[in-house]
């Protein structure tokens, strides 16, 4: 009681402008609005203000009053039935919880702590792609990558264990000796494809011919030089997996001379013919033709056999004197060739090594690296036989290998002493905003700013820039992947079959045959296998028949029309193609207000989406035909429009065979409205334990919920989340439109915590719309936040998020005004010059480090 007796004996005197409000400007909302329920001897929910021993302790919990905010903001407390604070009251309740409780300087907001971030498996891949020019498949060589809040750009959970140095070590040679040449010169090389023959009056040839049919085609080259060239043409036979008698003969001719000629061709499946001839070419055109004369007649044909032209590879001039640097020298060696003089040469190695650690590290690299770099090189180049060029490649590895290109190293610009806050620097923010719209480095137009101290005064035309950039569509791709859970659509299982038999009401049938067919194999198996351990193993041949054979043959037809059922393809499927398309659709509709600048509120509604002609049918729109997704107005009553009634959001909250609405409430209260739940007790049961106290018909999700939720450990929870869920029940977990479950119809109607009632979907998406407007503004926010800042939010971030939200609320949502709010923030911008106060985490058992904990709901 002493808390409270504190607060409120306190003299009721307003704060100055200048000064923080005291605990007094609350006092009398607690006292109104809190103190029935949380004081007095009352702790709902656990909380209790008159359970601390002292004010100063009752304000330090900045976890406990930060929840205060946020559910007086969304209006889940006081209770939808108690009187409720004025807007006037809650924004003054609000002022005092931020800048008397959390200490929040509205002139130099906390920008919160930078942790070092480690480069995830997209970001790796798309630097090495823009720093050296080829695709490194880190979906293959590297494990995945831990999330946390949601999002693989969490710096707290991007860990690096023995495991994944080994494999950067390894990543680093094998893209250092793919991309980086090891010589200053090599024979010029050219490669036709087979697809660049053509026959003899012009039209595209066959690039696999028949053995049953004569073929004569021929492709182009043009000798820049004279010379000797090296001609290596490569055939390979292609049959089919049964044999073929067909037989022919194969002829190579070089300007209509015979080069080459094979006198029997036969019957294989991938056997290859490399020919290599040797020519010497004048300048000018020349002519490379390939023939095949039949031997076999037609009619003895019985499968396809052909002959398939590969390639042909053109090397030459062979003379030294017309060798050519190879493909890709200059964009690491600017000279043609390294100087010979030792000075000169080590000067050039530091110019090329400097240059690379520069653009590798997002920041120009130290002389005491770059120092180190160079001997490495030398030491390498001087050996006997080595290239000046291999000296330099093994210090690009140690490069790659180097924490400042794996890891995202941010600098303080220049301060003043005793400063609590200073900006990054340029070449800091030139990373964080190209890892936030790309997921790769900056590109050299931002470095240059950087480099000259400009970016700050030109990042709103940068941020613009880069989210016109096809790049952006990294973003689009990596943050709607993981806030909506899009990317798991492609890997639910959902077993269709049964889905539509509960939606027909026929369930529970073809679940007893399923049943009685396992158990009918199973019995099957057991017998087969007691039969071959009483068998001689001397004998041969397979185990004798069931005693039972008989009767089972005799019942085989009665059950012929069950077992075709039973295996029958179901009349819609949930394949790849579909699938795909269920992932584009948030995409696209987000790319879509991205790029054209619109609110975000259509997120929760619209009167359009995007569909290919195999969604339109999915969900029932008329007038959409083809493969490629494109903007379809909806029909007037149609249920869709919004990202709750996406396919991919109704799959991924469903279970393999029936919907969940716990999981799709939870995905709205965390996704959408920002007010996720506690997780669930442990050891809750199965929800299908409490259809077994509705014995005289099947129950409904519904049905069963109910007596779930009916239970007081339960029922606070499930007050938030089941009507949300309930909402979506007419979809079923393919994302299908359906009007009833197990054959009885479908009650989608609900209450919300915060008092409105719907009818349905449409319903309750108008009331997101019209009512829960700024709190989907700010869910979405802090999402973003998250995922570009690359850490949790804290309490200290509230007045970042306030005044992005006030911006898209002034802005009617446009996401122009989100992006700006989340680029020009403290947060963003700024960094702590003094450590910050651990975060809250919880291992996870998959690497050396802990991790934020991860919840996943599962009823």
């Amino acid at each position: 009681m002493g808390a409270v007796f504190l607060l409120l004996n306190l003299p009721a005197v307003r704060a100055s402008a200048a000064d923080p409000p005291k605990p007094a400007d609350a006092r009398p909302i607690l006292a109104k609005y809190c103190y029935d329920c949380h004081a007095d001897g009352e702790s709902k929910g656990g909380v209790a203000f008159d359970g601390y021993k002292s004010e100063a302790e009752l304000y330090a919990d900045r976890e406990l009053w930060w929840k205060v905010l946020k559910n007086v903001r969304a209006g889940v407390m006081p209770p939808s039935k108690k009187a409720q604070p004025s807007a006037g009251e809650k924004v003054q309740l609000a002022e005092w919880i931020k800048r008397g409780v959390f200490g929040i300087d509205l002139n130099h907001p906390d920008p919160g702590r930078v942790a070092l971030r480690r480069l995830n498996r997209v970001e790796y891949r798309n630097t090495i792609r823009d720093l050296v020019g080829i695709e490194f498949n880190t979906t293959e060589e590297f494990p995945p990558d831990d999330t946390g809040y949601g999002f693989d750009t969490i710096a707290d959970v991007l860990t690096v264990s023995p495991l994944l140095l080994e494999k950067y070590m390894q990543a680093a040679e094998r893209i250092v000796t793919t991309a980086v040449p090891t010589v200053s010169k090599v024979v010029a090389e050219t490669t036709l494809t087979g697809k660049e023959f053509r026959t003899a009056d012009g039209s595209a040839g066959p690039d696999r011919m028949s053995f049953y049919k004569e073929a004569d085609v021929s492709a182009g080259f043009k000798a820049e030089q004279a010379g000797s060239y090296r001609l290596t043409l490569n055939l390979i036979v292609r049959g089919d997996f049964d044999f073929d008698p067909g037989r022919c003969k194969a002829v190579f001719k070089v300007d209509g001379e015979e080069r080459w000629a094979q006198e029997e061709l036969v019957w294989d499946d991938g056997k290859k013919y490399p020919i290599e001839v040797v020519e010497n070419w004048k300048a000018g055109a020349h002519r490379l033709s390939v023939e095949l004369h039949p031997l076999t007649p037609v009619a003895q044909k019985r499968t396809a056999v052909d002959l398939q032209i590969a390639s042909v590879r053109v090397e030459g001039p062979l003379e030294e004197k017309f060798w050519t640097s190879p493909k890709g020298y200059h964009k690491f060696f600017p000279r043609e060739e390294a100087p010979q003089d030792r000075a000169e040469r080590h000067q050039y190695a530091r110019e090329v090594l400097s240059a690379f650690a520069t653009r590798a590290f997002r920041r120009p690299v130290d002389d005491r690296t770059l120092d180190r770099l160079v001997k490495l090189a030398e030491e390498f180049y001087g050996q006997p036989g080595k290239t000046f060029e291999q000296g330099v490649s093994r210090a690009m590895v140690a490069v790659l290998s180097s924490p400042r290109f794996l890891f995202r190293v941010e600098e303080s610009a220049a301060g003043q002493a005793g400063e609590r806050f200073s900006p990054v620097d340029e070449y800091a923010l030139a990373s964080r905003l190209s890892y936030f719209l790309w997921s790769t480095m900056p590109d050299e137009e931002l470095v240059a700013l950087a480099r000259r101290g400009e970016l700050r005064k030109n990042l709103a035309a940068q941020t613009k820039r880069l989210i016109d950039d096809p790049r952006s569509r990294a973003f689009i791709d990596n943050f709607t992947g993981q806030w909506l859970q899009a990317r798991d659509v492609e890997g639910i299982s959902i077993d269709a079959r049964l889905v539509l038999a509960r939606d027909n009401g026929q369930e529970k049938e073809l679940q007893k045959e399923l049943d009685e067919f396992r158990a009918r194999i199973a019995q099957l198996q057991a017998q087969q296998a007691a039969a071959a351990a009483a068998a001689d193993p001397r004998v041969q041949g397979p185990p004798p028949p069931p005693k039972d054979g008989a009767g089972a043959a005799a019942g085989a037809g009665a059950g012929q029309a069950n077992r075709q059922r039973r295996f029958a393809k179901p009349a819609v499927e949930l394949d790849g193609p579909l699938r795909q398309a269920m992932r584009l659709e948030p995409e696209m509709v987000f790319a879509d207000i991205v790029h054209e600048d619109r609110s975000v509120a259509e997120l929760l509604d619209s009167d359009s989406t995007f569909l290919n002609e195999r969604l339109a049918k999915h969900y029932g729109v008329p007038g959409v035909s083809g493969d490629k997704m494109r903007r379809v107005t909806l029909p007037k009553e149609s249920p869709r429009g919004g990202l709750i009634t996406m396919g991919s959001v109704l799959v991924v909250t469903s279970n393999p065979t029936r919907t969940s609405p716990v999981k799709r409430g939870q995905f709205i209260l965390e996704n959408i409205l920002g007010m996720p739940t506690p997780p669930p007790p442990a050891d809750v049961p199965a929800l299908e334990e409490s259809e077994k106290g509705l014995g005289d018909h099947e129950p409904t999700v519904r049905e069963a919920l109910q007596i779930h939720r009916d239970q007081a450990l339960c029922r606070s929870c499930h007050a938030r989340m089941d009507p949300l869920g309930f909402s979506l029940e007419n979809f079923n977990p393919m994302g299908m439109w359906r009007e009833k479950e197990r054959g009885q119809g479908i009650d989608a109607s609900g209450q919300l915590i915060t008092g409105e009632s719907f009818q349905d979907v449409r319903e309750l998406k108008k009331i997101l719309t019209e009512k829960h407007r700024t709190d989907f503004y700010r869910c979405l926010t802090e999402k973003v936040l998250t995922y570009a800042l690359g850490r949790g939010l804290e309490y200290y971030d509230v007045e970042t998020v306030d005044r992005i939200v006030e911006r898209l609320e002034k802005n009617d949502g446009r996401f122009s005004s989100l992006l700006s709010g989340v680029i020009e923030s403290t947060p963003f911008q700024e960094r702590r010059n003094r450590p910050a106060p651990e975060t809250k985490t919880t291992p996870t058992g998959s690497g050396s480090a802990e991790k934020p904990v991860q919840r996943r709901v599962q009823p």
